[in-house]
């Protein structure tokens, strides 16, 4: 692990979430976060001590919410409540997932709204900086509140259900055990405060639009190496265009493709074929500055998750008050997911746009199917079908997943916006899309190979040059398929 993140409750962005998730850094509490904590906890114990009813730490949940707890019942109630509530059924999330649930749940406990013990907050931190993974199964939150799924990472706390510790899956005591730690005893509203959250569904969207941040990039600049290798006309990038119409995402991706061109010599006179080009290519900066435009936004509504307090009910220590909130309900996060996939699918779909193009002969005046064996030589044409089914692939994902009304609890819970769906969805969408882009680079590659420009952009001379250190020139028919996975597999080195 390198560097340590101290936790304050703000400043969580989606790529320190990704660093923590993958092990890549340690955890501490922030001397202002834990002394916040301590002053919001003496609170919780000052009303568990009254006779005010404060639902979820001397009342019942949901349907339950009448029914008073005794004194007596306060603190056995939160490790019945946890116990309970572990309703996940499926595979498990991947480790990474969990890892950061942990992190986006420690932080937002940070900012006090939760009331938690601090041992009990100092027992998720260790569990993250020492290894101890809980398993998580994949489906039983709806998105308005992770409780059902937290409660799988709750039990560990408390040494029991499942974990995995240097990757071997085990008891929760007994990993916690390996790890030199204790089963920790939940105290008034410990149980809610880990459970009662949206950190779970803050991660799985966490991790997915990092990954949809990468993608974006290279689909950018696997776009402006089809741009190279069709000879289009970078005129259409014009900063006067762009700004007569500053739709969303439009200047700026015009920026970034201006960028990319810097030093093509396809900006010097004649040099294009055209003066307009087709869609696929005359409107990548409409297209794609959309796909930015959602993206942004997701990236906002997550961060904004990942640095809130979502709570219910949420503690104001200064106030010295504890409200029921509606706070857990992530209907934004949860449009924008679907939001962003839709605009991924038409940014894919102008994609196959320029693949087959890039292989008529009577557009391009290259060789057909960019093959310089000709004849029967199928070259790229083949990869056309995988194009589509990839395309099918990323455009299934695209349909909206989000905001169902089913009521449960006894029609107390009358409303939820599917958060965890729509961005496992997502990422599954990515894994498509990025398949896409990898074709898109290859094919693009032999273009430029075969039309020999005098100079290729700053942009696309970087990834030409990567993308034939790994795949060599297309010679005569060869497996394609391969050649694909090749080259997606240098997107770690290229984002």
């Amino acid at each position: 692990m390198t560097g340590t993140l101290a936790l304050t409750g703000s400043g969580l962005d989606i790529a320190t979430l990704d660093r923590v998730a993958r092990g890549n850094a340690q955890v501490r509490l922030a001397p202002e976060a834990s002394a916040r904590v301590k002053a919001a906890r003496a609170v919780v114990e000052k009303f568990a001590a009254g006779e005010r009813p404060i639902y979820g730490l001397n009342t019942g949940l949901g349907a339950n919410l009448k029914h008073r707890l005794s004194p007596e019942e306060i603190t056995a109630f939160q490790t019945q409540f946890v116990v309970g509530r572990a309703i996940g059924v499926g595979e498990s999330l991947p480790a990474a997932t969990v890892r950061a649930a942990m992190l986006a749940r420690a932080n937002a406990m940070a900012l006090g709204g939760a009331g938690v013990s601090p041992a009990v907050l100092d027992q998720l931190i260790e569990m993250l900086n020492r290894g101890v993974t809980p398993v998580v199964p994949r489906w039983g939150s709806i998105g308005a509140g992770d409780l059902g799924l937290l409660a799988h990472i709750a039990l560990v706390v408390i040494g029991r259900g499942e974990a995995s510790f240097r990757g071997m899956a085990m008891p929760g005591f007994y990993a916690l055990e390996q790890a030199g730690l204790e089963p920790v005893v939940l105290g008034p509203k410990d149980g809610l405060a880990l459970c009662n959250a949206n950190a779970l569904s803050a991660a799985i969207a966490g991790l997915a639009l990092k990954r949809a941040r990468d993608v974006l990039g290279l689909a950018d600049r696997a776009a402006v190496l089809s741009f190279e290798g069709y000879g289009a006309n970078p005129a259409i990038f014009d900063a006067r265009l762009a700004s007569a119409r500053p739709a969303a995402g439009q200047v700026a991706s015009a920026a970034t493709f201006r960028a990319l061109l810097e030093g093509s010599s396809l900006a010097e006179p004649g040099a294009a074929r055209s003066i307009q080009d087709a869609l696929s290519f005359r409107c990548l900066s409409q297209v794609h500055g959309v796909a930015h435009d959602a993206l942004d936004r997701a990236i906002q509504a997550c961060e904004l998750e990942l640095n809130s307090a979502a709570e219910n009910p949420l503690l104001m220590a200064e106030d010295n008050e504890m409200l029921s909130s509606g706070n857990f309900h992530l209907g934004a996060l949860s449009l924008a997911g679907d939001a962003l996939a839709m605009a991924l699918a038409n940014l894919a779909a102008m994609q196959v746009g320029r693949i087959v193009k890039l292989m008529q002969a009577e557009l391009t005046q290259l060789p057909r199917y960019l093959t310089p064996v000709g004849g029967a030589s199928a070259g790229f044409v083949p990869t056309q079908k995988t194009a589509v089914a990839l395309y099918g692939e990323v455009r299934r994902h695209a349909n909206p997943a989000g905001l169902d009304q089913f009521a449960v609890s006894e029609t107390v819970e009358d409303h939820s916006p599917q958060t965890p769906l729509v961005y496992a969805k997502l990422d599954d969408q990515l894994a498509a899309l990025e398949r896409l882009v990898a074709l898109e680079m290859l094919v693009a590659a032999q273009a430029v190979d075969l039309r020999q420009p005098a100079r290729l952009g700053e942009g696309a001379a970087t990834l030409h040059a990567a993308i034939r250190a790994a795949v060599p020139a297309l010679r005569e028919d060869r497996e394609n398929g391969p050649d694909v996975e090749r080259i997606r597999a240098l997107f770690a080195t290229l984002s």
